[in-house]
């Protein structure tokens, strides 16, 4: 962790320290583990499926490892926090980016079946919760952030399906009511994403076209946007239970 007093050249120095980012292999996680990996993190790269990928990108940083993983799981969450401690000795930052959703319009209720619900919140708000609770022991040691993508669908009534928005806000939540608990050496905040250009939305032609024309900023954004603002709250000692939009602006248009 940087002192007070730290000069301007040395705020975005993470050289030694251990970033563990769920759900990395690609897209957003993909940009949050180079950056970190580019200001001198040690990174843990993580994923259910894509293993391979996950395993490429471990190979391309500087000191990273792959370890496949679902939130989901409790064994699994366990793994990947141990594995990371047994390399390493420590973990200094959480990103809790992994996550799920199903596209569902929001007028179709009967499509939302209970499975449905429980697969969505069982990654994106309970696996959040299990894997800060696994690191929070190792976080403490030295003083440490936990980083959760949530979306602009937990502040607004967007998004791709209504468990995703609802998941989305919990994590909001979440974030606030763990920042409230485990300062003073830990810092809990939350990065809400508007749409981002990703693998998973290289397709969404009309909802990029939308942003372009209404957001101030007059385009989607790329994962490198969200991972910027990831780098920032790590190192920003003095921020805790704050969800900081990366929008280009939307949310300012109602």
């Amino acid at each position: 962790m940087s002192q007070v007093g730290d000069t301007p050249s040395r705020a975005f120095d993470l050289d030694g320290q251990v970033v563990l980012v769920t759900g990395s292999s690609t897209g957003i996680g993909e940009a949050i583990a180079r950056l970190t990996a580019a200001h001198g993190a040690k990174v843990v790269v993580n994923s259910v499926r894509s293993t391979e990928a996950g395993q490429r990108l471990a190979a391309e940083l500087d000191d990273a490892m792959y370890v496949q993983g679902d939130v989901s799981l409790p064994d699994d969450v366990d793994r990947l926090v141990e594995e990371t401690v047994a390399r390493w000795g420590r973990i200094d930052h959480l990103v809790n980016n992994a996550g799920t959703t199903q596209v569902i319009p929001h007028h179709d209720f009967d499509a939302l079946e209970p499975d449905v619900w429980r697969r969505i919140l069982d990654v994106n708000v309970v696996g959040t919760f299990l894997m800060s609770r696994a690191a929070l022991a190792h976080l403490g040691e030295n003083g440490g952030s936990i980083t959760n993508i949530t979306s602009i669908a937990g502040l607004r009534q967007v998004g791709s399906s209504i468990p995703y928005a609802v998941s989305k806000a919990a994590l909001n939540h979440l974030t606030k009511l763990m920042a409230n608990q485990v300062g003073p050496k830990i810092r809990v905040n939350a990065v809400a994403p508007g749409l981002i250009k990703t693998p998973w939305t290289a397709d969404w032609d009309e909802a990029h076209a939308r942003v372009a024309e209404t957001a101030p900023l007059k385009r989607s954004g790329v994962g490198h946007d969200v991972a910027v603002a990831c780098l920032g709250l790590m190192v920003s000692e003095y921020t805790t239970g704050q969800v900081l939009a990366v929008d280009g602006g939307v949310t300012l248009r109602g």
